[in-house]
């Protein structure tokens, strides 16, 4: 099936903001989408409202905002790509009912992060931030005090998902304990422990690395009242969301000698572009490295998801698989010889599939095959008929109640 999209190639208009990897722009254009344009940075709201009117697939980052209003102005969107591991700056609700697909890649750049926070680990221990600051200032600073092998160490991780348990694997290979906590119930890799408490973690880690999401129960996660569980002279790790650590609160910790270390990449609040002003609370301070949110940035991982939501986004975009999606129900099929496939996106409520069959059959239009999957909010179906009474179907299913968005996709 050489051709497998209805609508013409060089009239669907691709979108791609923040410097995505070139691998996503190639994988369109290979496959005949001539009207790929990709752009350097984010874009305000303002700007985006105008930029998304006839956009079909839109590709973005961690930076760019997609509110309710920019979901309003985007009249043909289909598919929104997040190229990065998390969908926060979704509006997802909205998204969800105007029925637009959002993608992200939560195992691309696992090993990136899990990497940097082993090497971040081993710089913390010995110090070495302190003695590469003295030595570009002149002065030599060769000593063993307060410098610590990693192994024998206690690491303790929090939030085993995809980079928590890759770290925790990692970690054990140099000879680390390993102990996690977790709210939901995870198998352990290798020799880890789980706690049954944030406290009992806390209270027997040398070092703690968060990898939790940005949710209410996670804001402030580690606050004055957590950061008096730590031992004497820990070290904290913070890859996961700018939101998870009080930072004022670490700050003290950090003047008061209580904690000997800090790792941190992202902030409550964040710089649009590079070269804007930065400031937190933690400039300054001795034996703590800041990076700004490049946990996953290498050039390994940006292929990798380049790659791995471009994939998503073609697959949708030509065959109506959804395998991954945040909004609407994953779906994973074959496309069928013979027949033309339509996409119907509808409010999950009684009736609608019945109304959908009575339709079509009530104008004698053979289904050659359905597939129907629904979530809490949306009823996804997709529905293969007959090539000769596809348009009249396609029309009919417009005129379905509770219907939000229906395509012939071949």
């Amino acid at each position: 099936m050489s051709q497998l999209t209805s609508y013409p190639k060089e009239k669907i208009k691709i979108l791609f903001l923040e410097n995505i990897s070139d691998k996503a722009v190639q994988l369109f254009k290979q496959h005949g989408y001539t009207n790929v344009k990709k752009m350097a940075g984010a874009i305000s709201e303002d700007d985006l409202v105008r930029e998304i009117k006839d956009v079909h697939l839109l590709g973005i980052r961690s930076k760019t905002q997609i509110t309710a209003k920019v979901l309003e102005a985007a009249t043909k969107l289909q598919a929104i790509g997040c190229f990065c591991i998390g969908v926060n700056q979704v509006n997802l609700k909205a998204a969800t009912k105007k029925g637009v697909v959002v993608f992200n890649a939560p195992y691309s750049n696992t090993r990136s992060v899990a990497e940097l926070v082993l090497g971040l680990s081993i710089m913390l221990i010995r110090r070495i931030p302190d003695k590469n600051k003295a030595a570009h200032e002149g002065i030599w600073m060769k000593e063993a005090k307060g410098s610590f092998e990693v192994r024998g160490k206690t690491l303790g991780i929090i939030g085993y998902g995809n980079i928590g348990s890759q770290l925790s694997v990692i970690a054990e290979s140099l000879g680390m304990k390993v102990v996690f906590y977790d709210i939901e119930t995870k198998l352990p890799l290798g020799n880890a422990v789980a706690c049954e408490s944030i406290k009992e973690l806390l209270n027997n880690a040398d070092i703690v690395s968060l990898h939790v999401p940005e949710t209410p129960q996670t804001k402030n996660l580690i606050n004055k009242t957590n950061l008096k569980y730590f031992k004497k002279g820990a070290i904290l790790i913070n890859y996961a969301r700018g939101e998870v650590v009080d930072l004022p609160a670490l700050a003290k910790c950090l003047k008061d000698g209580d904690i000997s270390g800090a790792a941190i990449d992202v902030f409550p609040w964040e710089p649009e572009k590079n070269g804007d002003r930065f400031e937190t609370p933690l400039q300054g301070l001795p034996n703590v490295i800041l990076t700004p949110h490049i946990g996953g940035s290498t050039e390994e991982a940006q292929m990798n998801i380049g790659e791995d939501v471009s994939a998503k986004l073609f697959n949708y975009l030509e065959r109506g698989i959804t395998w991954g999606s945040h909004t609407i129900p994953s779906i994973s099929l074959p496309p069928v010889e013979g027949a033309h496939r339509i996409l119907h996106i509808h409010n999950n409520v009684p009736g609608v599939l019945s109304a959908i069959n009575t339709q079509l059959s009530n104008h004698g239009i053979n289904i050659v095959g359905q597939y129907l999957k629904t979530n809490e909010e949306i009823g996804y179906v997709v529905l293969d008929v007959d090539k000769k009474l596809s348009k009249q179907a396609l029309e009919l299913l417009r005129e379905v109640k509770e219907t939000i968005k229906v395509r012939i996709l071949y």
